[in-house]
């Protein structure tokens, strides 16, 4: 039977340092996932006035659809109301800002060791304000 072998644990230090990746990860990653939800569609912009307008339309329009068209506008409806949420300011109004002072406080040392560019993020979406409160300059390259 061949010897067994000591088994080597991480120091506290290394598992400081793994932890430590993990929450820049989940905050980069958070903040990158929002501003794709977010990101501005095409076409004209609506407003809350517009969207509400829209829901009475559905409201109205519910009335006398059939099965085929009801769940049409149901789904709709369930869009427009989610989208007058975030109009007013609701969970993803103020998670935004949250999410982005997270990302702020970790992007230059992750940006660091990853060898992430300015250019990149900007390419992601990543404003050129953002980056800069987060001290990451631009680079040419």
């Amino acid at each position: 039977m061949p010897p067994r072998r000591k088994s080597s644990s991480m120091s506290a230090e290394h598992k400081r340092a793994l932890a430590q990746g993990r929450e820049q990860g989940r905050a980069v990653r958070n903040y990158l996932e929002a501003l794709e939800q977010n990101r501005p569609k095409r076409g004209r912009k609506r407003t809350p006035e517009s969207i509400k307008k829209r829901l009475a339309e559905i409201k109205v329009a519910l009335r006398d659809a059939g099965a085929f068209d009801r769940v049409h506008l149901l789904q709709q409806r369930k869009d427009l109301e989610s989208e007058l949420e975030r109009h007013s300011g609701g969970r993803d109004g103020a998670g935004l800002a949250v999410l982005e002072k997270a990302f702020v406080k970790v992007v230059k040392p992750y940006s660091e060791a990853k060898g992430i560019s300015y250019s990149t993020w900007r390419e992601v979406g990543v404003s050129a304000e953002v980056l800069s409160r987060a001290g990451i300059a631009r680079t040419r390259g």
